[in-house]
């Protein structure tokens, strides 16, 4: 189903989709096998998050000893504040608790630490979880969470998506490492693609297939039958941002030669037509990460697909095929009578054909292009 979910979401302004247990514990062992005290003596920070429901909360407070955190920090947003309303529903955790205010809890965030072996059952679990209400609503914007922001270590969670650029300038603003959900196409944001290029941010190891299921009572899912989990939704194309380092981005891709590619590719475009050169880049059209020849020195233009298997130490990253040319690599900018013209000339009618919007092969535009090149082996 694509992005339909997310975007629908992004548009109600919807975005509780619960992350499921298995998907964060997969992503996050990655981190742990490059690196076993990732976490060690490090406070974690879960904001937009939802405790008594949330797997982040209960997959961190059950391994808070394996990892040797030092402490961890879940924080929940108010119920009257969120544009989606559904019914409330209290959970067993906050309605039995002592502190439990039926005011409170529909206008006041929750904050859920754990630090020590509360209930002295010998081992520190999420048993020993200890919350209280926020000040405030809960809204990571605020001063209250960004005070907690400034505290901890690593920041982890699944944020709204239709808040994704705001969450990263927040994390990045006070340099921290992360490992967040978003949208795959997030990659092309103005704000998010140069840490990209940058090595600032890169891509986690991801889900399986690039989607996954995720738990929200708001909608139907409409997977096929042999794909359908009751109470969640099918949505592909979400992937991991992160600034931990993982074992897989440090893997190089596995390449032909190009003389090997145009004779043994399984792809029918490079069989048949060869490495094809942009009308407005100098740059060779890839439309496959497998079809990106071992032996070309130049520039390449490969899909976004790309990134979750991109090495830094093999390929060096110089931009994207866009409207507004930020990284100067473009060889021709097409006028707006051309653009109506090229128009004409395909749909037979009235209208404008973004030529500036991509890379250009033979008059037809492309899907969105990263720009790489070979970096030199030393």
């Amino acid at each position: 189903m694509k992005n339909a979910k997310l975007s629908e979401a992004k548009n109600a302004k919807n975005d509780e989709f619960y992350t499921q247990y298995e998907d964060i514990q997969r992503e996050v062992n990655a981190y742990l096998e490059y690196d076993p005290d990732v976490f060690r003596g490090k406070t974690v920070l879960l904001p937009c998050d939802d405790p008594e429901w949330s797997n982040f909360t209960r997959f961190f407070a059950q391994n808070f000893e394996n990892f040797g955190l030092k402490k961890l920090i879940s924080t929940s947003f108010a119920h009257e504040s969120k544009n989606y309303k559904g019914a409330y529903q209290l959970s067993f955790f906050e309605e039995n608790a002592p502190q439990f205010d039926a005011d409170k809890t529909k206008t006041r965030g929750k904050i859920f630490t754990l630090t020590r072996d509360s209930n002295k059952s010998g081992v520190i679990d999420i048993d020993d979880l200890e919350w209280q209400y926020l000040e405030g609503d809960g809204d990571f914007r605020s001063d209250e969470v960004k005070a907690l922001r400034d505290e901890a270590d690593i920041i982890i969670t699944n944020p709204p998506f239709s808040l994704f650029r705001e969450f990263v300038a927040w994390i990045v603003e006070a340099d921290k490492k992360f490992l967040i959900i978003g949208n795959q196409n997030a990659i092309t944001y103005k704000e998010i693609f140069p840490l990209i290029m940058n090595n600032i941010v890169w891509l986690g190891i991801g889900f399986k297939g690039g989607a996954t299921h995720f738990i929200n009572k708001y909608y139907t899912d409409y997977a096929t039958a042999s794909d359908h989990k009751e109470g969640m939704i099918r949505v592909s194309g979400v992937v991991w941002f992160t600034n931990i380092d993982h074992g897989r981005r440090h893997q190089p891709i596995s390449l032909m030669t190009m003389a090997d590619n145009l004779k043994f590719s399984k792809h029918k475009e490079i069989k048949e037509y060869g490495y094809q050169k942009y009308d407005n880049y100098e740059a060779i059209e890839i439309p496959y990460t497998d079809a990106i020849p071992s032996d070309y020195d130049g520039v390449m233009g490969v899909p976004i697909s790309f990134l979750p298997k991109y090495c830094p130490e093999q390929f060096e990253i110089l931009g994207m095929c866009e409207n507004l040319d930020l990284y100067g690599l473009k060889t021709r900018v097409y006028t707006t009578q051309e653009c109506q013209e090229r128009y004409f000339e395909i749909f037979g009618k009235k209208g404008t054909y973004d030529l500036n919007a991509s890379g250009v092969v033979n008059g037809i535009k492309v899907y969105q292009r990263i720009l790489i090149r070979k970096r030199e082996q030393k």
